[in-house]
């Protein structure tokens, strides 16, 4: 057997590797575009209820979460999310069940800022709808295409 036989063996069959490539780029541009789509949703929805009447007013430093926050954190976190699908794609043999559990954990862990930082009854109540908005974007989409790219 020669060196390239060896290798071959190794890392199996190119298909392989170029389908899987395949597959956890599929899922890093469904999460980007997912990502995009949580961010216009939380903002607008925010937008609304400030034009509503919510000031997002934090009493702990009396600072009001500017607009272009909301975008910016779920932004971050969605990613976060996506960077979690991508690796169970790739590490797990159940990423689409896995990566439920552990979005929607991490989604009720989301939860408890809004109720513990002091904040008016209407500015935590739309903050915890903010949450619950950007994950009803992120986890089906992921989970779908965690699903689609397994079978």
């Amino acid at each position: 057997m020669d060196s390239m036989n060896d290798a071959a063996a190794v890392a199996g069959p190119a298909s392989d590797r170029t389908g899987h490539t395949h597959r956890l780029r599929g899922l890093a541009v469904t999460g980007l575009v997912a990502t995009l789509a949580a961010m216009v949703a939380t903002t607008l929805a925010a937008a609304l209820a400030q034009a509503g009447g919510v000031d997002f007013e934090v009493p702990d430093g009396g600072e009001t979460i500017p607009l272009p926050g909301f975008a910016v954190l779920t932004g971050f976190f969605s990613l976060a999310g996506v960077v979690i699908a991508v690796a169970l794609l790739r590490w797990s043999a159940r990423p689409a069940q896995r990566f439920v559990w552990t979005a929607v954990s991490l989604t009720a862990i989301s939860l408890v800022p809004p109720l513990v930082v002091g904040a008016d009854t209407a500015t935590a109540s739309t903050l915890l709808g903010l949450h619950l908005v950007a994950a009803a974007v992120m986890i089906p989409t992921l989970t779908r295409s965690l699903r689609t790219r397994t079978d």
